[in-house]
């Protein structure tokens, strides 16, 4: 069934308007970074990727994404769980909550951290007494990480898990299972493929993430610098082939996590059209 009226070559011009946007803004630059990043040639690339300061950058980008998703996901399901299967006060709250990162730019999320726990900040006199260190360290870039990427799991949750209702956990209680085997044999097999999803995202924002950490890490070199901040830090020293190469990590991140997203969004879809064919 043809869902629109318009002509056949107005439906073209949009589509060739929103191909050409695509191109210009999101293919052209792509293959740019790539182009530039072996420009000149594999062993310029592959010197970019394994100086010192690029596996610095590396490691502690792999750091921030191993502790800020595992605890992203713990808090996701924990507040999807709660919102769909419970009633209480403070809900919508905690909804509005959630989505607070969209709303706050990252930067003034590192400047929050900064008043919180720099060495003049609220906790700053009692961190340094304790020998403590979190603005221009590895906490204070987890903790912002954490911050910037915490709505993801939780959103991609919320929406399929309200779908399927409670009908199948009431059920499982009444057949004698406890609180951990509901979740494990019940609501975890339903939800698999949209945690996935969003722990894809929530990956993906981790390692790409810069004004937050930008805020945080005081721009030590070799010590508290993510990818993105090497990629600034080279650019900015007119080192054009290191910054292309270290951005092409990134950009083949990207792409990957497309592709992953993709499947899993296919996954995801069929799953609630599955869903909502059971609740009819």
């Amino acid at each position: 069934m043809i869902a629109t009226t318009e002509p056949r070559w107005v439906q073209r011009l949009l589509i060739a308007v929103a191909l050409a946007f695509m191109t210009f803004f999101l293919f052209v630059p792509l293959g740019t970074v790539f182009y530039e990043a072996f420009k000149k040639g594999v062993g310029v690339y592959v010197a970019a990727i394994s100086d010192a300061d690029a596996l610095s950058a590396i490691q502690l980008t792999l750091i921030a994404a191993a502790i800020s998703v595992p605890l992203n996901l713990v808090f996701g399901v924990a507040a999807a769980w709660s919102i769909t299967k419970f009633d209480f006060h403070g809900k919508s709250l905690l909804l509005t909550l959630i989505d607070l990162p969209f709303s706050v730019s990252p930067v003034i999320a590192g400047l929050i951290y900064v008043l919180v726990f720099g060495l003049q900040g609220w906790c700053g006199e009692w961190l340094r007494d304790h020998d403590m260190k979190v603005i221009f360290a590895v906490p204070g870039i987890v903790l912002a990480t954490v911050f910037v990427t915490f709505p993801f799991i939780a959103r991609e949750l919320i929406p399929l898990m309200q779908a399927q209702g409670i009908e199948q956990e009431e059920a499982a209680h009444v057949l004698g299972a406890n609180g951990w085997q509901i979740f494990r044999r019940v609501t975890l097999p339903n939800i698999r493929w949209a945690l996935l999803y969003g722990v894809i995202l929530c990956n993906a924002r981790a390692m790409g993430e810069f004004g937050a950490v930008s805020v945080v890490s005081g721009h030590i070199r070799g010590q508290t610098n993510t990818l993105p901040l090497h990629i600034e830090i080279v650019y900015n020293e007119y080192q054009f082939a290191a910054a292309f190469a270290v951005a092409s990590l990134l950009a083949g991140l990207a792409l990957v996590t497309l592709v992953l997203k993709y499947a899993v969004e296919q996954r995801v879809k069929s799953q609630k059209r599955a869903v909502g064919e059971r609740s009819e």
